[in-house]
């Protein structure tokens, strides 16, 4: 086992799966700025979506389970450096409330650019990594076999809980939404609404970590590992999903024509994720770790880049979407853009109403809009990867 490393030791391939879904997630997130269509119906309705549209979103899905299972490994090695399981558990804990502070502040303000109690507070995507980081800065007292044998009876076994609504919970109703169904509540005069809830994605991240073993194996064993448990997550997601009968709450179907029967068969859901979306996502994340193990990467490359400041970059590209979207709805609509700019998308469950007919724009201009922003933030990036790179200061571990 390879197990001297050194304190600043990465693996690059960690590294390079995480930026590329780094680059990945900033398409979702312009999408949701820029597109018309986002606007007024999900990309994965068949009844109205059109294939690009469709693989637009779909080929995001990748982003959450890879960067919530790279966490997990992160945090397993991170502790593999002379550190107490103490140490591992304040670890998590300080980046866990860290993250939900900033879900509350920093990525408010993102989402609207107003603190108004009249717009909803989202719990989105800090939210699930803060959320997973306090609970497994007490589940990591257990043994790693227990954690595994945890983590993945949760995802096989979760989907069983679809049909237990919140409502059957009454006032508690919200403590279903933050553990397993998506859902908006009340809570101190404010409505929040949980994107993604915490036990299936705490499964995730607790089989990153247990799955954190296998990178402090020898080269060749580690990729075999990798490689084998890649190929037969992507086959059981093939064969659950054609079995239609269990993983995955919206079963595919027969539509108009073969090409939107295919789209129906990978229309796996997300909120919460079923077993079958997380065999289709994980599995190629996990082959993808093998592939980039055998391609050596020059610490310029965008991938090990963005790989490396991860919360920084998101931070900025949600900014720069949402600032250059404002930007280009005040040139075309001018002082008018004031009524709706300070409130939430309808693609993120705005009022559609303080919106103006036709708002946003073709899917191309979406597509432009990404590059543009992926390479503006480029060399910031980069900068900042430096200065981690160079420094031991103790507060950049939190950005």
């Amino acid at each position: 086992m390879e197990t001297n490393r050194a304190p600043g030791w990465r693996l690059g391939a960690i590294d390079a799966v995480r930026g590329a879904v780094m680059i990945l997630m900033a398409l979702d997130h312009v999408r949701d700025f820029f597109s018309r269509a986002a606007m007024s119906f999900s990309p994965t309705d068949l009844t109205r979506t059109t294939p690009a549209l469709f693989l637009t979103r779909w080929v995001t899905h990748f982003c959450a389970p890879a960067f919530v299972f790279t966490a997990g490994i992160g945090a397993f090695l991170w502790w593999q450096h002379n550190r107490t399981r103490k140490q591992l558990a304040v670890f998590l804990l300080t980046r866990g409330l860290w993250l939900l502070a900033m879900e509350l502040t920093v990525m408010r303000f993102a989402y609207d650019f107003s603190f108004s109690r009249s717009n909803p507070v989202f719990l989105l995507v800090l939210w699930v990594f803060g959320g997973c980081m306090v609970a497994m800065a007490a589940l990591v007292w257990l043994p790693t076999g227990l954690l595994a044998g945890l983590s993945i009876a949760v995802i096989a076994l979760h989907d069983c809980l679809d049909s237990v609504r919140a409502s059957r919970f009454g006032a508690a109703a919200g403590v279903w939404n933050t553990i397993h169904q998506p859902g908006a509540f009340r809570l101190a005069g404010h409505v929040l609404i949980v994107g993604y809830p915490l036990a299936p994605w705490l499964a995730v991240m607790l089989a990153g970590f247990c799955f954190g073993r296998v990178f402090l194996m020898e080269a060749g064993k580690r990729r075999r590992i990798l490689i084998a448990t890649g190929v037969a997550a992507a086959l059981g997601f093939v064969v659950l999903r054609a079995l239609n009968a269990y993983g995955d709450p919206a079963p595919w179907s027969a539509q108009k024509s073969a090409t939107y029967t295919a789209l129906s068969f990978l229309n796996c859901t997300k909120y919460p994720p079923s077993l079958a979306f997380l065999l289709m996502t994980l599995g190629p994340v996990l082959l993808a770790f093998a592939y980039f193990e055998r391609i050596p990467l020059q610490a310029a490359n965008p991938l090990l880049v963005f790989g490396r400041v991860p919360f920084f970059y998101f931070v900025l590209h949600f900014y720069a979407a949402h600032a250059s979207a404002s930007f280009l709805a005040w040139l075309r609509y001018g002082r008018a853009s004031l009524a709706f700019l300070f409130h939430p998308l309808p693609s993120m469950g705005g009022p559609s109403e303080l919106f103006p007919q036709g708002f946003g724009y073709d899917l191309w201009v979406a597509y432009a809009m990404w590059a543009l922003i992926v390479v503006g933030l480029y060399p910031v990036c980069r900068w900042f990867a430096g200065v981690k790179a160079r420094r031991r200061d103790w507060w950049l571990s939190y950005l």
